[in-house]
This record gives structure tokens, C-alpha cells and sequence, in this order.
């Protein structure tokens, strides 16, 4: 494959010279470096590349050249290119204009001259953002090819596993793609059963589990070493901050994840209001740079694994996993967070996985072309999937059972959906019932003021419902409250005395997210009382290290 290209503008040679100079020593392994002395020529160096399906990475132009700025290049730019990385390089007196630009062409980055050392002022950010477009790039003849046709549910999870693990993959449908026919007749019969997944390497495997899956793309399922100093149990975003602090701290560290890194958050198409991202990001890319800066660290991801139990012997823990192996540690994080309360309506149970999905957007939208969806959901994740689905669907109708949704989703995406001619908002809305022969076809739908239903087609339900924590492991070793979350700090006392459990036998009363057990805290959306925002459990995560180190300070 030839490599990617990266296009450095300015019509100041002395300047363009300069940069392409430190582009190639730090990228010209990788990268292709075209330089351009004009708006005009960079554009037309584009154009040849488009024509010719060759990838551009990132734009790099001055904003002050004649006849067209740097700010009007991009824009035209990102017409031919709308993945590649835009980088606007300034003089200080044009630092108003390229933050303007951040809205305007969505500038990822700009850059003031002089940028001199390259390594401190340059290097740096054009490393995060090519790290950021290679993620998300997908050449046409590489990564996993999946064969399958759109209604199967293995498929289906098979899909949103390598989607939400940046698993490059090509969905060839069965009923409308030719190549799809040709590469099942050249396979053996014991090959055929759908879906079949296609490697790089020429491995076939056919309906594969998420874990075969993941050991055959290099992905760690297995533990190396039965011990650790810290055992995460979640990799969402509490687990992650938790991961990165320990780990940078010094102790031995895993994560143990039964999806993907991310969680429940790492499904979310977009968060625009976390700290540090004026453009915005989404929840997938987030979760990538957590798990990279962890595993920078040391720390270790085990994933595919499902923790099933957990015995305590004082001071240690053991977790056991799905696949029967059993983990030992000093301390433990639960940041198991939650999942989407199931959506209790006839005829869902056969539909999920076929047309009915739990999150799921980012593996589905792209199926979902002109076509009628439906979503179901009040807060945040509901309302970020619907703009992504709004992108491809015909229209898509966001059910709710209030009367509004002001006191649930937050304001920007109140004005993002209203802005929006495709979405329609339903309140007062519940989901009865779906039906479908062997996939959805229709929904049934009452309004819970007239109590008069209603069947609607439908090619997809999403639904983004309530938060069921995911605790059931812990049952009888861990005090959970009334709803299943885990109770800590000061919130275990019982009438103002001292934790009541039996297994807290220390004098101490317990750190601020330690549960009843001493050594095993929990953070995130998993502990009771905790604020359901990706910063909260970010901070959760980050803070329990420094308790756990004292715990361990302790023993």
C-alpha cells in the first residue's frame, strides 16, 4: 500500500521548506509529504489524490497567502478529504480567526511560528492527531471482511465487538453484494456458515465468538501472571483513569473488560461538553487514548473475560473469570459501571439482534440508509445516538416516556435535534410490543395520555433505557443498596455507628469509595450515589488510587 499522504502549504518557501523538512524527518517513513506554494496548487494536488482513492491524513496550510487563506483552503479541502486532520499554522495576531476555524472548517489544531523546537512545540500534536486518524482509517482491502447477512444477531454482536475495539472490517451482505457470493463459493463447505470472517492473513473463520475474534487480531484475553497488586473490573471510563494512575504509580495492574474498552460510555457517538475537547469527542476515541496511556504504563487489558465471582481471603482478593481462571489481588476497583435496562414490550427477547439493539449505533447506522428508526431513551446516550443515526435514516423518532426532556439531556443536544429537519420527538411515549418474520417490521407504540396505541414500520429500535448495574457477581460478599449499587464511605454507617457487614474488621472507619470490605472500592456509575457523567467517574477512577495506596500503606 502506498502511504498516506500529508500536504504542507504555504507561500512563503523559506516557511513551506522548513516544514516539510521536520515533516519528513519525524513522518517520511510513514508518510508521503507534498508540499504546495499556493492555496490553488494544494487544492489541485488534492483533487489528483481523490481521483486517484489515494488517503490523505492531515492538512497543514498558513493561514495569511494570497488570493486564498488557509481558513478557505481547508474548507475545500475537507470537502474532498472529510477524515483527514486539519491543521491551521498562525501568526499570533491570527489567533481570533483560526479559533473561529475550529466552527467553521473544524479545525483540529493550530499551531503559532515560530514552532521551533519541533520536538516540544511540533511533534507532539501531529503525533496525537495521526495517532487519531490512523484509528479511525479503514483502507478498502485491509482489515477483517465479514460476510453475513444484515438480520443475523451473531453477526450483529460480532460487528459492534470489532467496531467498538477500532478493528478495521468490511461488511459484505450476503442479499446485496456480489463479491459476498464469490468469496463463500470459493471456501469449503464447513467454512460457509454465516457469518463467516475473513483475515488478512487468508484465515477464515466461520461464526466465530468475540473471543476467538479477539485472540486471532492479537487482542489479550488471557492474564500474564496470576497476581497483582490492583485488579479493575470494568474498562470504561473509571476503570481506565483508575488503570492509568496505578499503573503510572508503580503497582502491578489489570483490567479485566467482557466488551471493550469504554464501556457504556465508549458507545456514545459524541460528547461535546468533556474538558479539553472544544470539537468535541466521541466516546469510542476517548476510551482508545485512555487504554493506550494505561497500557504506556504497564497496565494490562484482559478482554472477553467476564468476572463470574469473587471470594475474599484477608488481605486477598480473588476474582474468578468466565473461562474458569482465577485472578489474585491486594486491591480491588469494581468500575463495572451499567448496562441498558432491558426494554420490557412483546416480542423483543426474538427481535434483539435483528433489528432491535441496546446502544449499537455506530455498528448499524451505516445499514440504516433511508430508512424509518426508532429510538427510545430521555438522557444523554439516547440523544447522541440519534444525530448519528439522523445522518444516514430517512427519519428517526425519539420515543420518551416524560413530557419533555429538558430535565434529562443536556442543552446541546436539545438545540442539535431541534436543528434537525429528519428527528421527530414523541413524548409520552412507551414501546408495547415489535414484531417482525425473522427480523423487525413494525412497532407498537402508547400514548400514555389518550392510552390510544398505534403500529408504526420500523427498521430499528434503539434503545438507550434506564442504568442496571452490573453487581450481581458480588452478591453476598459486597453490601449493595436497594437497586444493586455498591454502598461506601460513610454512606455503610447504620444509624451513625460503624459499618455494619460483618467482614469489616478494621478500626477504621472506611475510605471515602471503599465498599464494606476493606481493599475493594468502587467507582463510576457502579457505586451508589455517584454522578452518571463520564468526568465524575474519570475522577472516581483517578482518586481511588490515591485511597488504595493507603490501604496497601496499611497492610
Amino acid at each position: 500500500m502506498e502511504k498516506p499522504v500529508i500536504i504542507a502549504v504555504d507561500d512563503d518557501p523559506a516557511v513551506v521548506g522548513a516544514v516539510a523538512r521536520d515533516l519528513r524527518l519525524a513522518y517520511g517513513e510513514r508518510y508521503q509529504i507534498v508540499r504546495a506554494d499556493s492555496g490553488q496548487a494544494a487544492l489541485a494536488a488534492a483533487q489528483e489524490l481523490r481521483v486517484q482513492d489515494h488517503p490523505v491524513a492531515l492538512f497543514l496550510a498558513d493561514q495569511r497567502m494570497p488570493q486564498m487563506s488557509g481558513i478557505e483552503f481547508l474548507e475545500q479541502a475537507m470537502a474532498l478529504f472529510p477524515q483527514a486532520k486539519r491543521v491551521l499554522l498562525t501568526a499570533y495576531a491570527d489567533t481570533d480567526a483560526a479559533i473561529r476555524a475550529i466552527n467553521t472548517v473544524h479545525l483540529d489544531h493550530y499551531l503559532l511560528k515560530p514552532w521551533h523546537p519541533p520536538e516540544q512545540n511540533f511533534y507532539p500534536v501531529l503525533d496525537d492527531l495521526l495517532n487519531d486518524w490512523q484509528a479511525s482509517f479503514h483502507p478498502a482491502f485491509q482489515g477483517v471482511r465479514v460476510i453475513d447477512h444484515r438480520w443475523s444477531p451473531q453477526g450483529h454482536q460480532l460487528r459492534d465487538f470489532m467496531a467498538r475495539n477500532h478493528i478495521p472490517y468490511r461488511w459484505l451482505d450476503v442479499e446485496r453484494n456480489d463479491e459476498a457470493d464469490a468469496l463463500l463459493d470459493a471456501l469449503s463447505p464447513s467454512l460457509r456458515q454465516l457469518p463467516v470472517l475473513i483475515f488478512e492473513d487468508g484465515t477464515v473463520l466461520s461464526r466465530p465468538s468475540s473471543a476467538q475474534l479477539a485472540e486471532q487480531v492479537g487482542i489479550s484475553t488471557h492474564s500474564t501472571t496470576p497476581f497483582y497488586d490492583l485488579v479493575i473490573v470494568g474498562g470504561g471510563p473509571a476503570g481506565l483513569a483508575a488503570a492509568v494512575y496505578g499503573a503510572s504509580e508503580g503497582l502491578r495492574v489489570a483490567i479485566v473488560e467482557r466488551e471493550a474498552p469504554g464501556g457504556q460510555a465508549g458507545t456514545s457517538s459524541h460528547i461535546d461538553n468533556y474538558l479539553g475537547f472544544p470539537a468535541g469527542v466521541s466516546g469510542a476515541e476517548l476510551s482508545r487514548r485512555a487504554l493506550t496511556q494505561a497500557k504506556r504504563f504497564g497496565a494490562e487489558m484482559i478482554l472477553t473475560r467476564e468476572v463470574v465471582g469473587l471470594r475474599v481471603e484477608a488481605p486477598y482478593k480473588f476474582v474468578k473469570l468466565s473461562d474458569g481462571a482465577e485472578l489474585s489481588c491486594l486491591a480491588l476497583v469494581v468500575a463495572s459501571g451499567v448496562s441498558y435496562r432491558k426494554l420490557e414490550a412483546t416480542g423483543i427477547e426474538e427481535l434483539t439482534g435483528a433489528g432491535v439493539y441496546y446502544g449499537a449505533v455506530m455498528a448499524e447506522a451505516l445499514a440504516c440508509a433511508n430508512q424509518d428508526l426508532y429510538v427510545v431513551g430521555a438522557g444523554n446516550s439516547a440523544g447522541q445516538g440519534v444525530m448519528v443515526l439522523s445522518k444516514y435514516a430517512r427519519t428517526v423518532t425519539l420515543l420518551c416516556r416524560g413530557p419533555e426532556l429538558s430535565s434529562s439531556m443536556s442543552r446541546y443536544l436539545l438545540e442539535q435535534i431541534s436543528e434537525m429537519p429528519n428527528i421527530r420527538v414523541r413524548p409520552c411515549t412507551v414501546v408495547e410490543g415489535v414484531a417482525g418474520q425473522g427480523h423487525l417490521a413494525e412497532i407498537t407504540l402508547r400514548d400514555l395520555n389518550t392510552d390510544r396505541t398505534e403500529v408504526v414500520p420500523a427498521s430499528g429500535l434503539f434503545v438507550f433505557t434506564g442504568a442496571v448495574p452490573c453487581t450481581d457477581w458480588l452478591d453476598g460478599v459486597v453490601e449493595r443498596d436497594e437497586h444493586g449499587f455498591l454502598v461506601t464511605g460513610r454512606t455503610l454507617r447504620k444509624d451513625g455507628r460503624r459499618p455494619a457487614p460483618a467482614a469489616w474488621q478494621l478500626e477504621r472507619e472506611p475510605f471515602l469509595l471503599e465498599t464494606s470490605v476493606p481493599g475493594i472500592f468502587a467507582a463510576g456509575d457502579v457505586r451508589a450515589d455517584s454522578i452518571k457523567r463520564v468526568a465524575a467517574a474519570v475522577g472516581e477512577g483517578s482518586i481511588s488510587v490515591h485511597f488504595i495506596h493507603q490501604y496497601l500503606a496499611n497492610l
